[in-house]
């Protein structure tokens, strides 16, 4: 009867350090560009806490159009909103959106010709008539003239491309459409654009697929699809004229200025930047959340969570192909974090 005493007593005392709401779960949304260091996260975090955070990688467009919906707690884009989208979602959910930057990462140029390897050579107007379908061979003189040495066949391009809302397609495209004025003037820079060209796959994943699968593809995925896939990409020519290859690096450099000219609401735009050494197709990837959250519980575990996740999460971001967050920006975020209020309350 002792023994079962002091055993109760070991049981309850244990309990007590269970978190209050490490039984809540969390519901997220949107961006595929973020989805293998979140999958890491989330596991990390459940296993540390007990919080169960579920995430559907559907893009962007849909995790922005879900948050306004509020049927998810947070949702995650590699596209700040419109004016329009936060004025829409205020009127919808009563209150203001918070954007989070929350890791950055490199939109790698991927392609599938097995004969000519690993390294094509190539800058942003030659790239943007690949994508106006102005250039539809492999084997065209301005390829052929960034690319010495290197032997291209006769072979079309079949240009990929996303087919739903997507944050990647916006970084993409805001690079399009600075280095190509034909091509902000004829298709310009959204999550969802009409294509000249090209075939339409749904998500990141679709993306890699197609270029996989298919010779003589070219494409735009993150980079780590890209890894994860084994396909080779582009070395692109950056503002200050050098040839870049993406990597943790290269996009922190991109960030390097960031902190210092950060707009209030963090909704920062980095691609074709300055720098040596910068790589000119990538951006920051943001958490999007209500700035007054309904569900107290809710609240309070995503609160800790985004505290968690954009200064000790950033340990994951390299392993993973992705840049994590410079100082100046986590102490951004989580002054914004901490003006995020439940029912006007402070969390």
């Amino acid at each position: 009867m002792k023994f079962k005493i002091v055993a109760a007593i070991f049981v309850l005392a244990g309990m007590l350090f269970i978190p209050v709401n490490a039984q809540v779960k969390l519901t997220g949304a949107g961006s595929t560009f973020d989805y293998p260091i979140f999958s890491k996260w989330f596991d990390t975090y459940n296993k540390m806490t007990g919080i169960q955070i579920n995430y559907a990688s559907i893009g962007s467009g849909g995790g922005i159009q879900q948050l306004t919906e509020g049927t998810v707690d947070f949702g995650a884009s590699d596209a700040p909103l419109t004016e329009q989208q936060m004025n829409n979602f205020k009127q919808k959910r009563g209150t203001e959106v918070v954007h989070l930057p929350i890791i950055m990462g490199g939109v790698a140029i991927t392609y599938n010709l097995p004969s000519v390897g690993q390294g094509i050579k190539l800058d942003g107007e030659t790239l943007a008539d690949i994508y106006l379908g102005k250039i539809y061979k492999w084997n065209d003189p301005r390829i052929v003239k960034l690319n010495p040495g290197k032997n291209f066949p006769n072979k079309a391009i079949i240009v990929a491309h996303r087919s739903e809302g997507s944050g990647t397609t916006f970084i993409f495209t805001s690079y399009l459409s600075k280095v190509s004025p034909e091509w902000a003037k004829k298709v310009g820079n959204s999550i969802a654009v009409n294509w000249p060209v090209g075939l339409g796959a749904k998500g990141t994943e679709g993306v890699a697929g197609i270029i996989a699968q298919t010779q003589g593809a070219i494409g735009y995925i993150e980079l780590a699809y890209a890894k994860q896939n084994n396909l080779p990409y582009c070395v692109m020519k950056n503002k200050a004229g050098n040839f870049i290859e993406v990597n943790f690096n290269t996009v922190s450099e991109a960030a390097a200025g960031a902190a210092a000219h950060m707009p209030k609401d963090l909704r920062a735009v980095i691609t074709n930047a300055d720098g040596k050494n910068s790589y000119p197709i990538c951006g920051f990837s943001w958490i999007v959340v209500p700035k007054d959250i309904k569900n107290y519980q809710h609240a309070e575990a995503l609160v800790k969570f985004l505290r968690w996740a954009v200064t000790k999460g950033q340990n994951d971001a390299t392993s993973l192909y992705y840049a994590p967050l410079p100082k100046p920006v986590q102490k951004l975020d989580l002054e914004k974090i901490n003006s995020i209020t439940s029912n006007g309350k402070k969390l």
